[in-house]
């Protein structure tokens, strides 16, 4: 049986029952309402009929008469002013009888003219000792709601009659069945209104659970919660109010968050560019980086039937690729280098095997000599300061890569790095960062000569790094180079976009205790600024192992 089916048969029982319920009690309070009414009336008849003062004058003086006055074969009774007065106003009232006796509860009037002169069927004690009564009794006219009393003497106030009046339990059968059928009339409508109301009921059921019967909603949200906590993805989704109503696990480890269902978003504890990326829902993927980790977050509205139904977020983890992509960086650099250098030494051999077969071995040797004594970063000079291998080989690659896109590549002259890197993708991470960007602001600015000055030099078992390019300098436009999303090219090829670098070279430094700051902006050549380009500083803290030196004289 569907939903809204057994929503609108509950309904409408529950309705049933409270109208049945309400009926009985509506039955049994009017069938007592009706009666008491008829006996209020039947007492008003019989009040009105005592207070006559024919009627009191004559019931008192059949009281005070002698026995035998008052009996079934005085044919004055019959003719007399007593029932002449109770048989008028019985017809006008449309009561069932309208009895009056004296002190002997002898009739003085009756509808019946055969029952004169008689003792009444009922006891009449209680109205002869001077109180009304009103009373349900069967009496020689059949059942009737019957109202008694006293007739006093106008001039003693002494008891010498009654007046009993007496309604049709017939005629307050009649009233109650009115009464019960006008209640069913109106029970049946709120029946009726109860059935439609419970039909309207279960159709805004239907709407609002799109159709949907409770064992298929039940697996639903069994689904729901399988997958938004089962896929490696961080789900962050909110109402059109900014209300959050939905985290996943994976969001709350990735963002490191907290539920935060049924808040503002904006106390969720997400960062500022996140914040923007879920505002925006505009779909395109943005980089961020939260904490240690660097995500790469989307958002998009959800709207249904042109209902605004909120936002979804989902955010990805690429910490770990972004990882493998600086390795990766540093092992193409080097290949790079290594191919550049393949190819000069081919252009070496080329030289010597012609000066062999040109029989000028003299000069073969003297040039091969050049050749050893050159070195593998032979156009690097100042490269023998730096004892580590990994810094030796990676601005190895960077040079190669630099002089490819035309630009040079200088170490600084207080360059001197005589320890060994014990974090060696976070060191290049760093300077690998700050040498690309210095790169390629030195190839755009079309200055002549293009260079680049590397500095790096050791302090204990912290590690100093400067920057410097003959570049334009940073533009004023972007007062926080650091921030995520900073820069002024666009590239759409790299997912979430560019503006990570110095962003993410700074969390890397200042996970180490160090930091990288803009010096200066650049623009134009001062002493303290002989490039003329922007100039950056790293300092990155504890990144060395002084006791693990000399490999040079090693190897």
């Amino acid at each position: 049986m569907k939903l809204r089916t057994q929503v609108l048969l509950f309904q409408s029982a529950v309705v049933a029952v409270a109208l049945g319920i309400g009926f009985t009690v509506f039955a049994t309070t009017t069938e007592d309402r009706v009666t008491d009414e008829h006996g209020q009336r039947a007492l008003a008849i019989a009040r009105a009929v005592s207070a006559d003062v024919t009627v009191r004058d004559e019931v008192a003086r059949y009281a005070a008469a002698d026995d035998g006055v008052v009996s079934p074969d005085n044919p004055a009774l019959e003719s007399g002013a007593v029932q002449e007065a109770a048989e008028a106003v019985r017809t006008a009232t449309g009561a069932l009888f309208v009895v009056v006796t004296d002190d002997q509860g002898l009739r003085l009037a009756h509808p019946d003219p055969e029952q004169l002169g008689r003792r009444v069927s009922t006891d009449p004690a209680e109205a002869l000792a001077g109180r009304e009564v009103v009373t349900s009794e069967r009496g020689t006219l059949g059942d009737s709601v019957r109202a008694k009393v006293p007739v006093t003497d106008p001039s003693s106030g002494r008891v010498v009659g009654e007046v009993s009046v007496g309604i049709s339990t017939d005629r307050v059968r009649a009233d109650l069945r009115s009464d019960l059928a006008d209640a069913v009339l109106i029970a049946l409508a709120a029946l009726v209104c109860g059935a439609v109301g419970s039909l309207l009921l279960a159709n805004r059921w239907k709407r609002l659970t799109l159709g949907l019967e409770p064992e298929q909603l039940t697996e639903l949200v069994r689904e729901q919660e399988v997958v938004l906590h089962g896929i490696s993805e961080g789900v962050v989704g909110t109402d059109a109010r900014g209300i959050v109503t939905v985290v996943n696990a994976e969001a709350r480890r990735l963002l490191d968050l907290d539920d935060g269902i049924g808040r503002s978003v904006d106390t969720l504890g997400m960062t500022p560019r996140l914040l923007d990326v879920l505002r925006s829902a505009d779909g395109t993927p943005v980089a961020a980086t939260t904490g240690d980790r660097v995500v790469v977050a989307v958002s998009r509205r959800v709207v249904r039937d042109g209902r605004d139904l909120g936002t979804v977020m989902s955010v990805r983890d690429r910490t770990d690729i972004e990882t493998l992509t600086r390795e990766l960086g540093a092992v193409k650099s080097m290949s790079t280098a290594l191919r550049a250098q393949r190819h000069e030494f081919a252009n070496r051999l080329h030289l010597i095997d012609g000066l062999l077969r040109q029989g000028r071995a003299e000069q073969a040797v003297e040039y091969i000599e050049q050749v050893l004594g050159s070195g593998p970063l032979g156009e690097l000079e100042g490269a023998d300061a730096l004892a580590d291998p990994y810094l030796h080989a990676f601005l190895a690659a960077k040079a190669a890569h630099a002089r490819e896109q035309g630009v040079t590549l200088v170490l600084g002259e207080n360059t001197w790095v005589h320890a060994i890197v014990k974090v060696p993708v976070d060191v290049t991470t760093v300077l690998g960062n700050l040498l690309d960007n210095a790169i390629e602001a030195a190839r755009v600015s079309g200055r002549s000569p293009a260079e680049v000055e590397v500095e790096l030099v050791e302090d204990g078992a912290d590690l100093h790094v400067s920057v410097a390019d003959t570049g334009d300098g940073v533009d004023a436009e972007l007062p926080d180079v650091f921030a995520e999303g900073a820069t002024t090219r666009v590239d759409s090829s790299v997912p979430g976009g560019r503006g990570m670098g110095l962003a993410l070279a700074r969390r890397v430094a200042r996970m180490h205790g160090g930091d990288v700051v803009l010096a200066d902006r650049g623009g134009r050549r001062t002493p303290d600024n002989p490039t003329g380009g922007a100039v950056f500083l790293a300092t990155l803290t504890g990144v060395l192992d002084e006791g693990d030196a000399g490999w040079a004289e090693r190897i």
